[in-house]
């Protein structure tokens, strides 16, 4: 078993079984800057430390990273749309840093193929206006454009989701209560329970005063999202999330 593991995100996120904040900040210009804290829950961490040691791939000592911070930022830079990514180790289990954003369209956007974008889908649709017209913001997965945004991350992280079984990284066509019984009947309900509980929190900053949102809440100037992580594993549904604002003058 290969050692690196994460999120999505973002966006989004695209962790087992972990507690995790994200705070983002979308500029005027389409950058934007994304400060993270992400955990893995006990028996998460446990899981993971017992797949390393049975592929030879990680020091068995206590304090050694179950996610390794650098090593994600290395990987993760070399993503479409990075200006600079920095992620250190908090603690053997949880990562924390920040990702710099040149143009947000432009983060993790999918491959080409045939000369159209993963079949004309895309993972960011961001669509600014003039003042005072309004400006969007949408996010868009599903089980077919998941695995590619999962190989642009950090292949590691597709094969640890796939030893998982997570139809994020498998395309398998499961509901949320059969994902968790399989995992359950893998690894033990008390992870599946782990897993079910689990929640990505964001909150993103707009430049200007949020009308509406899609998926989540808002104030001001900010959008607020409350994910279940299940709900980012399974894609038993596509997740499409969408913020409209009023541009500053």
């Amino acid at each position: 078993m290969k050692k690196a593991i994460h999120f999505y995100v973002l966006i989004l996120p695209l962790l087992a079984s972990c507690s995790g904040r994200i705070d983002g900040n979308l500029r005027r210009d389409g950058s934007a800057e994304i400060t993270l804290e992400i955990s893995l829950e006990s028996r998460m961490t446990a899981l993971i430390r017992s797949l390393a040691a049975l592929g030879g791939t990680r020091p068995a000592a206590p304090d050694a990273p179950v996610i390794n911070g650098p090593a994600i930022a290395q990987s993760l830079a070399a993503a479409p749309g990075i200006e600079s990514v920095n992620l250190v180790n908090r603690s053997p289990s949880g990562i924390a840093g920040n990702i710099r954003i040149s143009q947000i369209d432009r983060f993790l956007a999918l491959p080409t193929i045939s000369g159209a974008e993963a079949g004309g889908k895309r993972f960011i649709t961001y669509i600014p206006m003039a003042s005072p017209g309004d400006s969007r913001l949408l996010i868009a997965m599903d089980r077919s454009t998941a695995p590619l945004l999962l190989t642009m991350i950090s292949q590691d992280i597709r094969d640890y989701l796939s030893a998982l079984m997570a139809p994020a990284a498998t395309e398998e066509p499961l509901s949320q209560a059969e994902y968790l019984d399989l995992v359950g009947s893998f690894y033990g309900k008390a992870l599946a329970d782990e897993i079910a509980a689990a929640r990505i929190t964001a909150t993103i900053g707009f430049p200007g005063v949020v009308s509406s949102v899609k998926g989540g809440s808002f104030s001001g100037k900010e959008a607020r999202f409350n994910i279940p992580l299940v709900d980012l594993l399974v894609l038993e549904n596509p997740l499409e999330y969408e913020v409209v604002w009023r541009q500053d003058r």
